[in-house]
């Protein structure tokens, strides 16, 4: 019984982020993690040009012309 203790206390991050995944997977609800996920990688790229236009032109124009 001292063992399983050990074990649980030693893994439980991991345990938890195991049962979290499987009731994900269970109820099709890591399409919405997906989508969320996708979604706040398409505003931060957007963020990122607006913020940084020239730079990144210059950068594309580099790439380019090393081509």
């Amino acid at each position: 019984m001292e063992d399983i203790k050990k074990f649980i206390s030693k893994f439980w991050g991991a345990i938890l982020g195991g049962i979290i995944a499987i009731l994900l997977i269970c109820t099709d609800l890591y399409m919405l993690v997906l989508w969320i996920v996708l979604v706040g990688m398409g505003i931060w790229a957007g963020n990122y040009y607006q913020h940084y236009k020239e730079n990144i032109k210059n950068k594309l124009k580099k790439i380019i012309d090393k081509m």
